[in-house]
């Protein structure tokens, strides 16, 4: 699978977090997020386990009881159920890789 940069196709999950999947396959789906400054990503936990990486921005970050201020090249890795959240410092870019598939990210067929 292949997909080409395109700055549409984003879904807004909560006010100010945008996500749009890039690609997937059998075992592993990527999704690009948009996070405007001031946005909060409630903590929650999930039966995937997800990896991520900050191209641009500033978090504050979240994972079971540590805190991470996060800025770009910075990377982590939640395990499965393992309860987290992040609130936006300033606008971001994350890509965040989930473990298995997520089946409420793929992207919606036109039929």
């Amino acid at each position: 699978m292949f997909n080409s940069h395109a700055d549409y196709g984003y879904t807004e999950l909560l006010p100010g977090i945008r996500q749009k999947t890039r690609v997937f396959g059998a075992n592993t789906l990527m999704a690009e997020f948009l996070l405007s400054r001031g946005s909060l990503l409630p903590a929650h936990a999930h039966s995937y386990e997800q990896t991520g990486y900050l191209i641009k921005g500033q978090l504050r970050l979240r994972i079971g009881e540590q805190e991470w201020e996060v800025g770009p090249g910075d990377a982590w890795c939640i395990p499965l159920n393992v309860e987290h959240g992040a609130q936006t410092l300033e606008d971001s870019i994350a890509v965040e890789v989930f473990s298995p598939v997520r089946e409420d990210y793929l992207p919606k067929s036109d039929d």
